[in-house]
């Protein structure tokens, strides 16, 4: 809620609010500072402003939606060095759907950072620089690690609908980074971290100049920020695949190489490796039977896993304003970014099904084979050549234009004009793939040439083969070898904004109740975009999923209008009453037009108390990847319902009833990568790669969003402020890629057979095709209060203390999968990437006395119900039906509360000192199992909760 000028008590409110819900809480300090004057490199502060969600523009204007704000100095408070873990701290938020822990994930968006507003997914949540929209990728995501924390003055975060002011996208939210304007002088700070196990330190330092006179300004800065990753081998909560609890569970192919006995088929056996020796791979006397259900053969993928990826951020910045007269002023500005991002992922789990339609196997004419004579197929995992990732994107951002007031009658108008020009390029290069090609060359025959064994074909030795022992082992392949069989690629994304906005607000007539106020604009959007994967990836050459090319865009030409009309004022139970309209049309040339329209109220029945309403329609357009995405492939992991022992039909009569007349054989077991059949309710990885694409015929999702709430500020008690707000958001014709686990689910447990078709089973009831393409399907709600308390103590000889708390009550998160489907209730539940927490709390303690300050805060999360590991282990409300999978059984774990701590002192040179620990008392959360492999990142870890305890200091200097 941004309010008038007149009530100051509010904004302390507003300020109080964001800054507790994102754990700064310097709010004491930040109100000193704007009631002394400014130095020499402060910002000076704008007369006329425009408050994120309304377009009307003026010094006086209340908006009946809740929006926050975090200063700079609430920023520094919390130690974090990006916006993404800043904005994460806000209890209405979400974890989005690709985490810096995504280390699996074939997305070209790994790597970035992303803000989730309502848990509704960071698609769904706009991100605007100064009111205007920042680059996307093609999947619709805005990194916000590309803006530098250096540049920004204020974050302002609208939890509200606002499709009819900023068009698609608006739904969850809205996150606005107003950028520094006006700066004098110059500073510099520095800020260095580390975790608590010694690993992940972050290094960050920013440099700002500016010089501003009575009619230019102008702004440069600049910013690094270096992260070393984590490992998941470095803490015991992450070094198993399951967890430390399940230390000997979830590990996959191992090491050694395997091989099936062509003359029995079924009948595996691994070379022996005692001591991590191996003998002579030809004679099968070397060789034991391969058990599935022994972890002897077997291998953690853990031990070479990046945990969360490491990154590199470099950022220019400049911005500038010129008043060419009194009422017109010229702006322009400008960024470019750089983000390098590394992760590493185990080995590729190289058996014969890797060759997809040729199988890739033991030529029986190879040295190597222990079957002479016959064609063998093996499995072994790479561990000598882990699969890195550098990803690299680089993103620019140019605009320019006017703004500038004007009389028309007894009012003040305000006009702008802008063109932005927004670019962003990534690349990705994976090393570590196998050229399957080549490795079928050197798995083929063999033969002895000047005493060396050799490819026997001459044309493939002269471009180079060379034969491959594939099953000797870790160490026994030579460097020739690696060089021969393995691929390393890079694929690369481009995508294109250009924007033409034009705006005008101002009083039209002056009412008993005040002035009304209109805006309008138009505004004219060109998004274009490309993926080119590298082409033998591509065409499925190596064991790198296959994607195919993305191009296309669209056009989107905008129109909107606002009015704001005051009906009573100053009238007893009518301190105020007004209510806003506005209405948004657009067309996008992908799909036709469509009007969004918002209505909202405000009402101060007396001075202390606010009452404020909305209802507003909201869209979300298809993306360029939804639209024209090619092909991919992924490797999911899932619970398969029809698995006799874990699944849905283990104790459900209807479920198994289903499985067995769509063929699945009574007994069937669900196996994992390893061939191991699962052994508990979280399921496995798939050993096939299931295919996902775009939609062209897709239609944008529709949304409707409501809210009530009140701010009340009693003037017997001088500093409270008290805000509560109710929300319910309701999205129809979702646009999804619908999981493997899901569309199990929804075939056999929900009894859908529209889902039915979008698999295959082999005649053993093990899945061999899944197509998880986007539709339209289906709906999503989300419905819940927001609670603030903020107290602001009298001021005492010991300094000036604030106590704050805001708190998130999730009462219903539901999704639908199609018309007619089972409503899935997930509010309380841990959904693959993020946890639907019905609370979510922060609470504060800040304490300034002269050049000293101090802060306290405890970031609460409540429980989550998760899926059990087994009927009689971790599984605390067997009776229950899980509401994730439709099978019986839950494990509900409890909440955990992480508390943090600064120190600050200023010191009298004009520097500033801070040292602070994030999760003091080193809390851990506890583990999960239905954390997502797949943009979650490392199981059975929850990506929210904090990993460690972490240390940081930090300085800045004024000049």
């Amino acid at each position: 809620m941004q309010v008038s000028s007149g009530q100051r008590r509010h904004v302390a409110g507003r300020h109080a609010a964001l800054a507790i819900a994102l754990g700064a809480c310097l709010l004491a300090p930040a109100a000193s500072a704007q009631q002394s004057s400014p130095s020499s490199a402060e910002l000076l502060a704008p007369v006329n402003v425009t408050v994120t969600g309304s377009r009307i523009r003026g010094t006086d204007v209340e908006t009946a939606q809740p929006v926050f704000t975090l200063d700079r100095q609430a920023i520094r408070a919390t130690g974090l060095t990006s916006l993404r873990d800043i904005i994460a701290r806000l209890p209405s938020a979400g974890t989005p759907e690709v985490t810096p822990q995504d280390t699996l994930s074939s997305s070209g968006d790994a790597g970035g950072r992303y803000a989730n507003l309502r848990n509704l997914g960071a698609v769904r949540t706009l991100v605007l620089v100064n009111g205007r929209r920042w680059t996307t990728s093609l999947g619709g995501l805005t990194d916000i690690s590309t803006i530098p924390v250096s540049i920004v003055e204020r974050i302002e975060v609208l939890k509200d609908g606002a499709s009819s002011i900023y068009g698609s996208d608006a739904i969850g939210g809205v996150v606005n980074i107003i950028t520094t304007d006006r700066f004098e002088g110059a500073t510099a700070d520095v800020q260095y971290g580390v975790n608590g196990h010694g690993d992940g330190a972050q290094k960050n330092g920013t440099f700002t100049w500016g010089k501003s006179t009575q009619n230019a300004s102008i702004i440069l800065g600049a910013s690094y920020e270096d992260g070393d990753d984590l490992r998941d081998v470095k803490r015991s909560l992450t070094a198993s695949p399951d967890g430390p609890r399940h230390a000997d569970s979830g590990f996959g192919m191992g090491p050694y190489g395997g091989v099936i006995d062509p003359r029995s088929p079924g009948t595996a056996y691994v070379i022996n490796h005692a001591g991590g020796v191996v003998g002579d791979t030809a004679n099968l006397a070397n060789y034991h039977p391969y058990d599935v259900d022994s972890n002897a053969d077997k291998y953690a993928t853990t031990r070479d896993m990046t945990f969360r990826a490491g990154s590199k951020l470099r950022n220019l910045f400049g911005t500038g304003r010129y008043n060419l007269t009194d009422d017109i002023t010229l702006r322009g500005m400008a960024s470019y970014g750089v983000r390098d991002t590394h992760w590493q992922a185990a080995g590729y789990p190289l058996e014969s099904g890797s060759g997809r339609g040729d199988p890739l196997v033991i030529d029986a004419n190879n040295a190597y084979n222990p079957f002479p004579g016959y064609d063998t197929s093996f499995f072994r995992r790479l561990t000598e050549i882990p699969r890195i990732t550098w990803a690299k994107s680089k993103t620019m951002h140019l605009d320019g234009g006017a703004e500038g007031t004007f009389q028309w009658g007894e009012h003040t108008w305000n006009w702008d004009v802008t063109y932005a020009y927004s670019e962003a390029r990534a690349s990705r290069t994976t090393s570590g793939n196998i050229d399957l090609d080549h490795a079928r060359k050197a798995l083929g025959a063999t033969t002895t040439v000047d005493g060396r064994l050799a490819c026997a074909d001459a044309a493939d030795r002269a471009a180079g083969c060379v034969p491959w022992n594939i099953l000797a082992g870790p160490g026994g392949t030579p460097d020739a070898v690696w060089n021969y069989v393995t691929s390393t690629g890079t694929s690369h994304q481009t995508t294109r904004t250009n924007d033409v906005i034009a705006n005008l607000t101002g009083g039209v007539l002056d009412l008993p109740a005040g002035t009304l106020r209109v805006a309008g604009g138009i505004e004219h959007r060109n998004e274009t975009g490309r993926y080119t994967p590298y082409p033998a990836d591509s065409a499925g050459l190596t064991t790198q999923l296959a994607s195919a090319p993305t191009a296309g865009g669209y056009i989107a030409n905008e129109a909107y209008v606002e009015l704001d009309v005051p009906l009573l004022a100053d009238l007893p139970l009518a301190h105020e009453l007004a209510v806003n309209v506005s209405s948004r049309y657009s067309h996008y040339s992908a799909f036709g037009g469509r009007t969004n329209d918002k209505y909202s109220f405000r009402w101060k029945p007396f001075d202390d108390l606010l009452l404020r309403g909305t209802y507003a329609e909201g869209f979300r357009a298809p993306t360029v990847a939804d639209l024209y995405a090619g092909t991919s492939e992924s490797f999911e992991s899932f619970l398969d319902p029809c698995d006799s022992a874990y699944g849905a039909a283990a104790g459900n009569a209807a479920v198994a009833a289903r499985c067995v007349a769509s063929g699945v054989p009574a007994s069937y077991r669900q196996t994992d990568q390893s061939g191991a059949q699962i052994n508990s309710a979280t399921g496995g990885q798939n050993p096939n790669a299931f295919s996902a694409g775009a939609n062209p015929a897709l239609k944008p999702e529709s949304s409707i969003t409501r809210t009530a709430g009140l701010v009340y500020s009693p003037s017997q008690i001088d500093g409270l402020d008290v805000t509560l707000d109710y929300y319910k958001v309701d999205i129809e014709d979702v646009i999804t890629p619908i999981l493997a686990g899901d569309i199990l689910n929804f075939c056999y447990v929900g009894n859908d057979p529209a889902y039915c078709g979008r698999f295959t089973r082999a005649t053993n009831g093990t899945i061999t095709s899944l197509d998880e393409s986007l539709a339209n399907l289906g709906s999503l709600r989300t419905e819940g209060y927001d609670l603030g308390l903020h107290y602001r103590f009298p001021v005492t000889h010991f300094g000036e203390f604030a106590l704050l708390s805001d708190s998130t009550y999730l009462k219903d998160y539901t999704q639908v999968s199609s018309p007619g489907a089972a409503p899935r209730h997930l509010a309380g539940y841990m959904d693959g990437v993020q946890g639907l927490y019905r609370v979510r709390s922060n609470l504060s303690l800040d304490w300034s006395l002269k050049r000293f300050g101090a802060t306290w805060t405890v970031r609460y999360f409540s429980g989550l119900n998760d899926s059990c590991w087994s009927a009689d282990v971790e599984c605390n409300r067997p009776e229950k039906v899980n509401a994730l999978t439709g099978a019986t059984g839950i494990s509900h774990k409890g909440g955990v509360a992480f508390h943090d701590a600064q120190l600050r002192w200023q010191a009298p040179w004009n520097g500033s000192f801070r040292v602070g620990i994030n999760n003091v008392f080193a809390r851990k959360g506890p583990l999960f199992y239905n954390v997502s492999a797949a943009g979650g990142g490392s199981p059975p870890y929850n990506p929210a909760y904090d990993v460690d305890r972490y240390f940081y200091v930090g300085y800045q200097q004024r000049f």
